[in-house]
C-alpha cells in the first residue's frame, strides 16, 4: 500500500528537465513583454531609442518666449541617467549653479516611472509634469527636464539641446563665461565625434544591454568596441577628443564612461574591456573626471541603484553590487602635455 502511494505521488510531480523547461519558457515570454515596454524594439531585435518631444530654445530672440534669466528655469534630472549627467557636468563647468536649480527625480519601479523625491508645481511624478505642461501629452516623460518657472511648461527635455543652451545663453550669470564648449572653429569636429559617439557608445551601450536577439547584441557589441578603438588611437595624440580644449562632445562621451565599469561592463554586457583597460581612455576619464566640479555630478550609489536596482528585466534578483572602487578616478591622469609637440 505505501508504495502504491508513493509511485501515485512521483507520477504528480514533473520531472526537473520539464521543470526548467517550463519555467524557461514563462521567463522568457514574460521577459519579452517587459523588455517591450521598457525598451521599443525592430523587427531584428534591435533596441530603438524614441525621440524627444519637447525642442524649444531660449535666447534672447525678441520674437522667441523664453528669455535668459537667472531663477526663472530649473533642471529636473536622475542622477542615474547619463542623459541628465551631461546637463549636471555643463552646469558645473560652466557654473550656472545660482542661475539654473535643479531638481532631483528617481525611478519608481512600482510606478512605472520617475517620481520627484519632493513634490512640485503640484505634482508628485515627471509624468504629473509634463501632464502640466502638455495636457493629454502620451509620450514618454524622460529627464533630463528644463523647465520654465514662469510659463510653468518644458522648454526642452533632448539632452544633446540643453547642454548647447547651457553653454551658450547663459553667459552673463556664469561664473566661467569665457569657457566654450561649442566654439565655432571646432564645431564640425564636435559634431562628427558626437554623430559616431552616439550612435555606437552613448547609445551603443543600450543596444547591447536591451538588445532582444543574439544578432542585434553581436552588432551592436562590435561597433561599441570599434568605436572605443577608435578613440583610444585618436587619444594618443590628442588630451581631448577635438584637441587641447574639452567640449562638449567630451562631455558626451564622459557620463557613458563613467558609467562604463560601473554598470554597463556587467549588467549591459559590455564585458570585452573596461575602460580603466585602456591607456588613453583610462587616463582620459581621470582628466575629465578630475575637472573642477565633475565629480561631484558623479553619484556612484544612485547609478548602482537606479541601473541594478531598477532594471528588474536585466537584474530580477534587484541585488546590487558592493563595488567597483571609484578611487581609481583620483590618480594622476598625466594627459596635460599631450599632443603639444605635434
Amino acid at each position: 500500500m505505501s508504495k502504491l502511494i508513493e509511485t501515485k505521488k512521483k507520477g504528480k510531480s514533473l520531472p526537473p528537465k520539464a521543470i526548467i523547461s517550463l519555467g524557461k519558457f514563462i521567463w522568457t515570454t514574460l521577459w519579452q513583454l517587459m523588455m517591450s515596454q521598457m525598451a521599443p524594439r525592430n523587427q531584428a531585435g534591435e533596441y530603438i531609442r524614441p525621440n524627444s518631444f519637447f525642442r524649444k530654445s531660449i535666447s534672447k530672440a525678441a520674437s522667441n518666449p523664453y528669455q535668459p534669466a537667472p531663477g526663472r528655469y530649473k533642471l529636473y534630472v536622475g542622477m542615474g541617467c547619463p542623459w541628465a549627467h551631461r546637463t549636471l557636468v555643463v552646469r558645473a563647468l560652466k557654473g550656472l549653479s545660482d542661475a539654473i536649480s535643479v531638481s532631483i527625480v528617481s525611478p519608481s519601479p512600482e510606478e512605472g516611472g520617475w517620481v520627484l523625491n519632493q513634490p512640485e508645481e503640484g505634482c508628485r511624478s515627471l509624468a504629473q509634469l509634463y501632464q502640466l505642461a502638455e495636457p493629454g501629452y502620451t509620450g514618454r516623460s524622460t529627464v533630463p527636464v528644463l523647465w520654465d518657472n514662469q510659463t510653468k511648461t518644458i522648454v526642452n527635455n533632448e539632452s544633446s539641446e540643453i547642454i548647447v543652451i547651457l553653454n551658450e545663453q547663459f553667459n552673463e550669470f556664469a561664473l566661467h563665461p569665457e569657457l566654450d564648449l561649442y566654439p565655432e572653429e571646432l564645431r564640425e569636429k564636435i559634431d562628427d565625434w558626437n554623430e559616431k559617439i552616439y550612435h555606437s557608445v552613448n547609445n551603443g551601450v543600450y543596444r547591447c544591454g536591451f538588445a532582444q536577439t543574439q544578432a542585434a547584441y553581436n552588432k551592436a557589441w562590435d561597433e561599441l568596441f570599434a568605436t572605443l578603438d577608435e578613440i583610444e588611437a585618436a587619444l594618443e595624440t590628442n588630451r581631448y577628443l577635438c584637441g587641447e580644449k574639452v567640449t562638449l562632445a567630451d562631455v558626451r562621451l564622459f557620463t557613458t564612461l563613467f558609467r562604463f565599469d560601473i554598470v554597463y561592463y556587467g549588467l549591459f554586457k559590455c564585458n570585452r574591456k573596461r575602460i580603466q583597460d585602456y591607456q588613453n581612455l583610462g587616463a582620459y576619464l581621470r582628466d575629465l573626471y578630475q575637472l573642477p566640479g565633475v565629480a561631484d555630478t558623479c553619484d556612484l550609489d544612485s547609478i548602482k541603484r537606479d541601473y541594478y536596482g531598477n532594471l528588474f528585466p536585466l537584474n530580477p534578483g534587484g541585488i546590487i553590487p558592493s563595488g567597483p572602487d571609484i578611487t581609481n578616478l583620483l590618480e594622476p591622469h598625466n594627459r596635460e602635455t599631450v599632443g603639444q609637440n605635434k
